[in-house]
């Protein structure tokens, strides 16, 4: 458990697409249980991956939040600059010995079952043609979810040595995630159950990444997780923007927002659903109750 500090959280959308109602779902339990815990709500937009940004999408993904009435409490962070904040990072990992240079391919490593077997680790390549992989020396395979529970994770996964920087060059997830939520000082993180194993990943990251960054002096704890249930179709699909999920209506919030609250077990009355957006989310902040949310994995939309 975390020690008493001031609350802090935060969503972090990609700019590959536009909000749909899976990410609603992710963005209003992130901001209630934020607000109803007197805390602080930030936006961080993921733009890592330049070939996979959709022209316009960083601008239309805040216009939607402040049209469903989700504003944020400081000022928006681009993770595209922070890339001198990721690669001190990356140097005082390397001059402590906690990387490698690593050219195993996709293609290798699913040939010998889809798990990396730290091949390259005691191979001193160069970095020409290389990612760059963290040795996992914290293996982290279960831990207590705010929503979920006690969660169990494929021991295999837990403790492979994971990519920070892509043989591309651009930053890998893991490490900009953790990087960044120390950076802001992020106490909780509420978001979908597709990063339940990635979870545990970046557990045993914090300890590693806590006492590099020169933003502050104190001692820095990983953030408490809760993760609620992704929105599937009738075949199974999660809401994505990879499989095209429709964007949610920026003119006519109130029937996504009202069902967005039914979606996480928060009851809201018929009535509620008429009212204006302000309305709408002051209810929800009053009524937010965590432990309602289904502790399902996946719930299907009909």
């Amino acid at each position: 458990m975390r020690p008493q500090t001031p609350y802090r959280g935060r969503f972090a959308p990609s700019p590959s697409g536009y909000l749909h109602f899976g990410s609603l779902i992710t963005a209003l339990a992130s901001f209630l249980d934020a607000k109803k815990n007197n805390g602080t709500w930030l936006v961080r937009i993921e733009d890592i991956d330049p070939p996979r940004e959709k022209k316009g999408a960083s601008d239309h993904i805040l216009k939607t939040l402040e049209a469903f009435g989700l504003h944020w409490d400081e000022s928006i962070l681009f993770q595209s600059n922070q890339s001198d904040y990721y690669h001190h990072l990356i140097e005082q990992l390397f001059n402590e010995h906690h990387c490698y240079y690593c050219r195993c391919t996709r293609a290798q490593i699913k040939a010998l079952g889809g798990i990396y077997q730290g091949h390259c680790r005691d191979l001193k390549l160069e970095k020409e043609n290389s990612a760059i992989r963290v040795i996992n020396q914290q293996s982290i395979v279960q831990y207590q979810d705010l929503i979920q529970g006690k969660v169990q994770c494929d021991q295999s996964l837990a403790k492979e040595d994971f990519i920070i920087l892509r043989k591309d060059g651009l930053f890998a997830y893991q490490l900009a995630v953790v990087a960044d939520d120390i950076y802001q000082e992020i106490s909780h993180v509420i978001r979908g159950c597709d990063l339940l194993e990635p979870t545990a990943r970046q557990l045993s990251f914090y300890p590693l990444l806590a006492n590099k960054s020169s933003k502050t002096t104190q001692q820095i704890q990983a953030p408490l997780f809760g993760h609620v249930p992704l929105a599937v179709t009738e075949q199974g699909y999660k809401l994505s923007k990879q499989n095209k999920a429709p964007a949610i209506e920026n003119n006519n919030p109130q029937p996504a927002l009202y069902a967005a609250l039914q979606f996480l077990g928060q009851q809201p009355p018929p009535e509620l659903q008429y009212l204006n957006v302000d309305e709408i989310i002051q209810w929800a902040i009053i009524h937010w109750q965590l432990e309602s949310v289904p502790k399902k994995r996946e719930i299907q939309l009909t």
